[in-house]
């Protein structure tokens, strides 16, 4: 199984109506294509990690690609996995504003201190760099 990690930028800031319906589009799109990750956004940056079968993650990321919501897309790393480091999320997420989105299953809350695994897997570390920098205070071990 392989992994990709990325970063980009929003087109414009988006608001919680607009992460939430990115998020369900993602949701479902990724469980069709079994494939697996965390996607974090602050103040129009996006990281996302991704992961599944070869074929099945590019096809999701070549979606992304050409979605109208990002620019300046940059692939951060790629790899293999033995096995999942998001195996039970479709699409995890964080974002800094928590008011609407809290209630949605799988979001981070950024004031919860052990919301993820204990993983050191780069794509792991990747996305706690960006948790710090941004202030979304997860704590990712």
């Amino acid at each position: 199984m392989e992994y990709l990690v990325y970063i980009s930028t929003a087109k414009k800031l988006m608001g919680d109506d607009e992460l939430l319906n990115l998020l369900q589009t993602a949701r479902i799109k990724n469980f069709a294509h079994n494939v697996t990750g965390m996607l974090l956004y602050s103040e129009g940056t996006f990281i996302q990690a991704l992961e599944g079968e070869k074929e099945d993650l590019y096809k999701i990321y070549n979606a992304i690609q050409l979605d109208s919501r990002h620019r300046n897309i940059v692939l951060m790393i790629t790899g293999m996995v033995e096995e999942r480091i998001f195996p039970k999320w479709s699409m995890a997420f964080a974002s800094v504003n928590a008011d609407l989105l809290k209630n949605v299953e799988g979001f981070l809350n950024p004031a919860n201190k052990n919301v993820a695994s204990d993983n050191n897997h780069t794509a792991v570390i990747m996305l706690k760099t960006f948790a710090e920098t941004n202030k979304l205070s997860l704590s990712f071990n």
